[in-house]
């Protein structure tokens, strides 16, 4: 009872943002409601003049609700289905992956760009936009000014993506009869799911592919969404190394480890074996859609903590940043496909 009269407030005013978020990002994909939860949060935030009735709800929905959504995710992956398309696409993620980090590693050292912000950037831009951020900012510990930061330059090149990529890809001469390669490039050049989505339907639409594009796209996608665990096992390796040299080695595992990213393996293994066995596939789709809904409340709450001034002033860095990952991202990517003779 006392949990909830403590949250109860925060919580519900996360729901009472997040609720039309959703809303109008089904209506507009190419944006998303997280990206329309976390603006709505900012403005929102400037008009309450007193917030110690809310703290521990946004709190609780900025942390816990966040990992919740990420375990959630887990349940949207086929490990089998992913393990057996995504060999095509794999040398192409692992490579854009690896280029998104070094490049934001490297502007980082250059340009004194603060560490938790370069990390969710490059995280972020590598993987899977926000659903990677969520994963990752737990385990670094970043705020929620560092969070928004991230989001924000992330929302700023998947639109951009989203509306570009199918004339770039018709102007350089991707194959119009076949889905593949276009559904290949938006699946490991565009990060969000959203902006993925809205691209190779966007194909699919222009050379009446029905949905081939879009379903090559989400598989590689996904694909790309499992590097989540390995990424975050290694920052938390090296949180966990850097505490306990500042604390002289007295430092519990426990408090320091990931577990969410435990359940969100647990939930892909359960939906992997619950296939197998003849389950439909659609029968996780709540989970899924659950997932999504979680990762809005969360970013309302976020909003909510965002100090929009400071944001805007100290944005220039991590835009540039974004810019770069993006741009190396998909130009590896057309050049390991091009490589490997799929355009």
């Amino acid at each position: 009872m006392k949990w909830i009269q403590k949250n109860v407030k925060g919580l519900l005013l996360c729901l009472l943002i997040a609720v039309p978020a959703w809303l109008i990002g089904k209506a507009v994909p190419v944006v998303g409601g997280a990206v329309i939860a976390i603006i709505a949060g900012m403005i929102v935030t400037l008009f309450i003049k007193d917030k110690s009735d809310f703290v521990a709800g946004i709190q609780f929905s900025s942390k816990k609700v966040l990992q919740a959504a990420v375990v959630l995710l887990g349940f949207g992956m086929n490990l089998n289905v992913i393990l057996q398309t995504g060999k095509q696409s794999l040398p192409i993620i692992l490579c854009t992956i690896s280029i998104s980090l070094l490049i934001a590693f490297l502007l980082h050292k250059a340009m004194h760009i603060p560490g938790k912000i370069s990390v969710l950037v490059g995280v972020g831009s590598s993987i899977c936009g926000g659903s990677a951020i969520a994963a990752t900012a737990p385990v670094i510990d970043a705020d929620d000014d560092e969070i928004a930061q991230a989001i924000s330059v992330i929302f700023f090149f998947n639109v951009i993506a989203a509306v570009i990529f199918p004339l770039l890809g018709s102007a350089i001469g991707f194959d119009t009869a076949s889905g593949d390669a276009f559904g290949i490039f938006a699946g490991t050049a565009i990060n969000d799911t959203s902006s993925v989505t809205a691209a190779a339907s966007t194909w699919d639409s222009m050379w009446k592919l029905g949905s081939a594009t879009l379903d090559k796209a989400v598989t590689v996608k996904l694909t790309r969404t499992l590097a989540i665990i390995p990424i975050t096992l290694v920052l938390a390796f090296f949180r966990l190394r850097g505490k306990k040299e500042n604390a002289g080695g007295k430092v519990q595992l426990r408090k320091i480890f990931p577990f969410f990213i435990l359940w969100f393996v647990a939930a892909s293994i359960v939906t992997t074996i619950a296939v197998q066995f003849g389950l439909p596939e659609s029968f996780f789709e709540p989970l899924k859609e659950l997932s999504k809904f979680f990762i809005v409340v969360a970013m309302a709450a976020i909003g909510l903590n965002t100090n929009i001034v400071k944001l805007v002033k100290t944005g220039g860095k991590p835009i540039l940043m974004g810019l770069c990952c993006w741009a190396g991202i998909t130009g590896v990517s057309l050049l390991m496909q091009h490589v490997m003779g799929l355009w």
